[in-house]
């Protein structure tokens, strides 16, 4: 990977790709790097989108936290949110509870919160993991928090459009129920990916490498971002922005 962009702000561009033209992108707990690309979505937009942030001060309009978020969704009001999990399986399946035969599990994951009620109400759902590898992208998830497909008579306005790992992007087929390989980040290979994922996936053609964010792009992250961000994930904004708390 080129020495100009940290691994992070490629990851961050990336994102912040997927949020153009859309109007509300909220962002829950524990989320810096999608915390941050809504920020820089937000940036490029001139103020046309909006960004509820769960724990930030400056930039979440909620008072009560989850529960007005969930309110939005059932409303809505959220075009895009994250979801990640310890495991994620090739149907877009995740499980936060833990690992092993439910409720003997050998490994407990933080649990499931809100995760299947937005799953199901948000449209564009991005899967988000930085590790990639098969004990994270299995053949099939021990415990299922939030589905990634329902049947088809099930009344369903949400659901995963892509996933987004350290290796590369995976778009999500709605019609065939499955992942496909999207793009490679700079310094990883298909073989490498292919070796490194626990589930079956389509790959057609060359598959392109991830776009390296352009120069306008890092300014924007190293300077308003990386201010913004630092309110809610100090630690986050000073490894990787060298920027201390705001």
């Amino acid at each position: 990977m080129s020495s100009d962009f940290l691994p992070e702000e490629l990851l961050i561009a990336t994102i912040a790709d997927m949020l153009q033209g859309l109007a509300h992108v909220a962002v829950g707990a524990q989320s810096p790097i999608p915390g941050s690309a809504a920020l820089l979505a937000r940036a490029r937009s001139n103020g046309g989108l909006r960004v509820s942030m769960l724990g930030s001060e400056t930039n979440s309009p909620f008072t009560d936290g989850g529960r007005e978020l969930f309110d939005c969704a059932a409303q809505g009001r959220i075009d895009a949110f994250f979801l990640g999990g310890g495991q994620i399986d090739g149907q877009a399946n995740i499980n936060l509870v833990g690992i092993g035969d439910y409720p003997k599990t050998k490994v407990r994951f933080p649990g499931s919160f809100g995760s299947a009620y937005l799953y199901f109400l948000v449209p564009r759902v991005i899967l988000f993991r930085e590790e990639h590898t098969p004990r994270v992208l299995v053949p099939k998830v021990d415990f299922i928090s939030a589905p990634g497909i329902s049947d088809e008579d099930t009344y369903r306005v949400g659901g995963p459009h892509a996933l987004v790992t350290g290796r590369c992007v995976f778009d999500f087929d709605k019609t065939e129920k499955r992942f496909r390989l999207s793009s490679r980040h700079p310094g990883h290979t298909v073989e490498e990916i292919r070796e490194q994922t626990g589930f079956d996936y389509d790959e057609t053609g060359d598959v392109p490498e991830t776009p390296a964010p352009n120069a306008a792009t890092l300014d924007l992250l190293r300077s308003r971002v990386a201010d913004e961000v630092s309110e809610r994930y100090p630690s986050f904004a000073a490894r990787v922005f060298s920027r201390a708390a705001a």
